[in-house]
């Protein structure tokens, strides 16, 4: 073949996404983060970012926060604004499944394109520093007298921690219908109704508060694991004999209409981010667990958490 017919074929295959990543110049990625600043998917949005140009496979990347409905505000707008486009990403989690199966958005997660689960972590229930109860006990017991006095903070409806709080009034006797759940837009968000101790009660993923407890401006009193987390010094839920256990997870989708050559490029891509040197700083900074899954696997994860998560919210009188 001539060397010039040969760079118009490589040319061409590059611009159809055929060509794996590392014989592809690196592209202006444009993330799509459903929540507002402050919160987990943020810091994983962000974080992913930064790997991306680290890892040499993004040349940019830009980042719309759109917060609201367990990210079901974002996802639609998601949809509507990146069909057929390569370089757009969505990050998301077990939120929005939640979210989605309380809140019946008319766009759900069929319409885009399943790429990857990157990490995975337990929450943790927390008491502002000048609390008047001390654990998780002292919350139940005056859940049990009056369950409209103990406001739970955490974010949208249907995330893994109203799931939880939900689980646990269930399980101490209490009607779930009765739970007085403050949702909010981000992490963010109700990381500052703690503080101001404008909440009873609250809950995220343990990375979300670790900074807060360690300074011990939160009082960490339950995490969601099955057993204690590594290094973390807080019970669980199931040893103060409440038997819950819930985890989150979060992953990216690609946009509508991609096609399987464009989906394959955009998981390399990510891929040979989380191998990079800002992932791994990312993991350790967050205490994030990697949970590494692509494509077809991913997609077929994602079915199985919905069913779950449903089964879960309907035993819990949610749904």
């Amino acid at each position: 073949m001539r060397r010039d017919t040969f760079l118009k074929s490589l040319a061409a295959l590059a611009a159809a996404g055929a060509l794996p990543v590392s014989a592809q110049t690196a592209s202006a990625i444009k993330m799509m983060i459903p929540a507002n600043p402050g919160g987990g998917w943020d810091t994983t949005g962000r974080a992913l970012g930064k790997a991306m140009q680290d890892a040499g496979v993004a040349s940019s990347v830009t980042y719309d926060n759109k917060g609201g409905a367990a990210g079901a505000i974002g996802l639609a707008q998601f949809v509507n604004g990146s069909k057929g486009d390569p370089n757009a990403v969505m990050v998301m989690g077990a939120v929005m499944l939640g979210g989605i199966i309380t809140g019946k958005p008319p766009v759900g997660l069929d319409k885009v394109t399943p790429l990857a689960r990157l990490t995975s972590e337990y929450n943790v229930f927390v008491l502002p520093s000048n609390s008047p109860f001390k654990s998780m006990k002292d919350v139940v017991d005056q859940l049990k007298k009056d369950p409209g006095s103990v406001k739970w903070g955490g974010g949208s409806r249907g995330s893994t921690e109203h799931i939880a709080a939900a689980m646990i009034a269930r399980e101490v006797g209490v009607d779930p219908a009765k739970i007085n759940y403050v949702a909010f837009r981000g992490g963010g968000e109700a990381t500052a109704a703690i503080l101001g101790g404008n909440v009873t009660i609250g809950g995220s993923g343990y990375s979300e508060f670790a900074e807060y407890i360690a300074a011990g401006k939160m009082r960490a009193i339950g995490v969601t694991s099955g057993k204690r987390l590594k290094g973390v010094e807080v019970p669980t839920l199931k040893e103060q004999g409440i038997n819950v256990e819930i985890g989150n997870w979060r992953g990216v989708y690609g946009a509508p209409g991609i096609d399987k050559a464009q989906r394959d490029a955009l998981i390399a891509s990510i891929e040979k981010a989380t191998k990079s040197k800002a992932w791994s700083e990312a993991l350790a900074k967050n205490d994030w667990t990697p949970a590494w899954m692509a494509g077809d696997a991913f997609a077929s994860f994602v079915d199985q958490e919905f069913a779950s998560l449903r089964a879960t919210m309907v035993k819990s009188g949610m749904v």
